[in-house]
């Protein structure tokens, strides 16, 4: 809820000073690459009877095309970009992909994919895994929900946005304690958002 109302209340400043868009998107995928250098498991593929981990975060984000079809554009070294410019690298990839005009590096080198289901309007999806990549993100749509928030003077119900992570990964080199302890870190992340962070 924090995260939905600060970005309400910047991206009109935000395309102002940066002459960019500021979606949910690279929000997401900041908080994805975070979540992914405390847990570099993530972050690998398997390779015969090897697993490769890999050092750069190259997130991709599937985009939908005019056709219907479905393309992964990828963010290369997205532990190394503050909101500004994850948010200049999505739109750019984004636009690209919808003028049918991505280059073959820009579609290469992924290890990990989100995907936005949410744009769709669901709220859940099951995300199949971007070979060779081991995991996959899938984010629903965000969501008004009544939800049980603990006060000083007891419980009460209130309104809260929400979403529903869902995450999908090759169990042959990521099992069940990683893959679900990624996923609340990621979440973790979402809630905890800073608002007082300046754009």
């Amino acid at each position: 809820t924090n995260l939905v109302n600060w970005r309400n209340d910047n991206k009109v400043k935000f395309q102002e000073k940066y002459n960019e868009r500021l979606t949910f998107t690279p929000i997401f995928v900041e908080a994805v690459s975070k979540s992914i250098e405390e847990f570099p498991g993530i972050n690998a593929s398997i390779d015969g009877n090897k697993i490769i981990q890999y050092k750069d975060v190259n997130v991709g984000m599937a985009a939908a095309l005019p056709s219907g079809n479905l393309i992964v554009p990828v963010i290369h070294n997205a532990e190394r970009l503050n909101l500004v410019g994850l948010a200049k690298q999505v739109n750019s990839l984004a636009n690209s992909a919808r003028n049918n005009s991505l280059n073959p590096d820009q579609i290469q080198g992924g290890t990990y994919t989100v995907t936005n289901v949410g744009t769709f309007g669901n709220v859940m999806g099951t995300p199949i895994i971007n070979q060779p990549q081991s995991a996959i993100l899938a984010l629903g749509a965000i969501r008004k929900k009544p939800a049980v928030v603990e006060t000083e003077y007891g419980d009460t119900i209130v309104v809260r946005h929400m979403m529903f992570l869902s995450h999908s990964y090759d169990h042959r080199n990521i099992d069940g304690a990683l893959g679900g302890t990624f996923v609340k870190k990621v979440a973790e992340y979402l809630e905890s958002f800073d608002v007082n962070q300046n754009i």
